[in-house]
């Protein structure tokens, strides 16, 4: 692999980082769903234990919360490309929820490159405080 493919797949993957939290914010639960692979697993930062496992179960979990209006914003991202078809990331979280004070974390990420592109197998996030 080319250090320019290399870089291509570390802006493909940073960009889904980005996207995911877009589409969280919007609440387009399908959307966000669909940039997980059909297997791929969650956890949720405020419970990094529990793994929902699979694309529709991610798809229930997330029309199962109360609606809410927040703003997602992940920063410090680091990309490891582990070869041409995997990668893995971690960035720092900051989460800001109307009327709730703002919640700082992280995500750890792994990413497979699938037919519809770059997808996430596994995300797990956490809070530091």
């Amino acid at each position: 692999m080319t250090r320019d493919e290399e870089r291509e797949i570390e802006r493909q993957c940073s960009r889904l980082i980005a996207l995911y939290a877009n589409l969280n914010d919007a609440g387009d639960w399908d959307a966000v769903a669909a940039l997980y692979v059909e297997e791929g697993r969650m956890a949720r930062p405020s419970d990094p234990d529990n793994w929902i496992e699979g694309r529709s179960a991610i798809l229930e979990a997330f029309r199962a919360r109360s609606p809410r209006k927040g703003r997602h914003i992940c920063s410090n991202i680091v990309i490891d490309v582990i070869d041409e078809n995997h990668a893995r990331s971690e960035c720092a979280l900051t989460l800001f929820s109307e009327g709730a004070a703002p919640k700082v974390g992280s995500f750890h990420d792994i990413f497979v490159r699938s037919p519809d592109g770059w997808r996430f197998a596994e995300r797990r996030g956490s809070t530091a405080y």
